[in-house]
């Protein structure tokens, strides 16, 4: 059975919309700056990927028909989805038939932080503990959009929403529903940044996925959704799809809470089952969308996982999140989003501040952005705390 992807939407640091993410990513601008929504003693030491709004800007962006208890991680995640809903040309009837799978990491922890203080102190601030789990976000988005029926939400940590998408199509393929929504959304959060700073693996520079000098991630902000749909139900609306998702897998690398294993198990895995669903040869892949974190870790094995799977002959690739940050539960529906961009532009994109490749693998990914090939087959990486890898193939598509 094939899945479809009938609609897009994307809120991230390069611009609200899929207009302004695709031409601030085609031209290879980033979207890393300081820190600027949240008081923080990182402030100007830490760059991020940060959605250039306040939180009022996001709320008003968002159009909401209430704004009560409603988080920066909801509003995020509202715009981009009600961007896919729009793109995929839904009536409120077709809205109230489809499912909703999402997913976030950090949920409502930056209202937590601004509110915890004056909650000790007695002050009325309970009705936004309901807005702490990740949940929320899911329940904010369906009500929104006037989803009745099922809806979950996904926390495999950096590979959640990557995940989301893999449930959604699944959800399909069994005939539960034609149209699911899916996707994520995470806000920074103090929680966050102190958090992975705490580990040691934040960079003070703007990030260098796959350089030898690397050192460490950007962390992001931001929100991706896509509605997938069968193909029965794209041809009874007679909808123009946007592209095809032809493979996928999750796998889990079984090897430590916070770091891969020396050769990338789980990625390895992931990229293999997910050709093999696909049933396409290595050599059909024209780009890969690399998970790329910049940390010393994650650059490594991932290099040599996809060097290990393709045999030495690994296709045009680049990390993404030197544009926008590591957008945590919301970066693996951004980068499929970003992925079909390429689809569509049939275009490379550059991995930005790139100089000098990692000795173990010798890999050197995409240095420019090209649009001078075409662009059929996609891959798109997301892995995990935990060792969750997730891998996606998104195909061009002439229906």
């Amino acid at each position: 059975m094939s899945i479809y992807i009938s609609g897009i939407g994307i809120v991230s640091a390069l611009g609200i919309g899929v207009e302004e993410n695709a031409k601030k990513l085609l031209s290879g601008s980033t979207g890393v700056t300081e820190l600027h929504y949240i008081e923080s003693i990182h402030k100007n030491v830490l760059p991020v990927g940060e959605v250039k709004a306040s939180d009022t800007e996001l709320l008003q962006l968002a159009k909401l028909t209430s704004t009560k208890n409603i988080t920066r991680t909801s509003a995020l995640g509202i715009i981009a989805a009600k961007e896919a809903i729009k793109t995929a040309q839904l009536s409120p009837d077709e809205i109230k038939k489809i499912a909703i799978v999402s997913s976030s990491t950090a949920g409502g922890m930056r209202e937590s932080e601004q509110k915890f203080n004056a909650f000790l102190q007695g002050k009325n601030n309970e009705d936004f503990l309901s807005t702490h789990d990740g949940n929320d976000s899911t329940e904010k988005i369906a009500e929104e959009l006037g989803i009745r029926n099922f809806h979950t939400t996904i926390n495999t940590a950096c590979s959640s929403s990557a995940n989301a998408i893999i449930l959604g199509a699944r959800m399909i393929k069994s005939g539960l529903y034609d149209m699911v929504l899916v996707g994520g959304s995470d806000a920074l959060a103090k929680f966050t940044i102190n958090g992975f700073n705490s580990l040691l693996l934040l960079d003070k520079e703007a990030c260098k996925p796959f350089d030898a000098k690397r050192k460490g991630i950007n962390l992001g902000e931001g929100a991706g959704y896509l509605v997938l749909e069968s193909e029965s139900s794209i041809k009874k609306r007679k909808h123009t799809p946007i592209a095809e998702l032809i493979g996928y897998a999750n796998r889990n690398d079984t090897f430590h809470p916070s770091a891969t294993s020396p050769e990338g198990r789980g990625l390895q895995l992931s990229m293999t089952d997910a050709l093999k669903m696909a049933g396409l040869q290595h050599s059909e892949i024209d780009y890969i969308n690399a998970h790329g974190t910049a940390t010393l870790n994650n650059d490594l094995t991932e290099g040599i996982a996809m060097k290990t799977v393709f045999n030495n002959n690994v296709p045009s690739f680049s990390s993404t999140k030197s544009y926008t940050g590591h957008c945590l539960g919301a970066a693996g529906s951004m980068e499929a989003i970003f992925s079909i961009f390429a689809i569509q532009h049939n275009t490379v994109f550059k991995n930005l501040n790139f100089k000098t490749p990692i000795s173990e693998h010798a890999l050197t990914p995409q240095l420019i952005t090209t649009s001078q090939k075409n662009i059929t087959h996609v891959l798109s990486n997301s892995a995990g705390m935990g060792g969750f890898c997730s891998s996606l193939i998104f195909q061009k598509t002439s229906t």
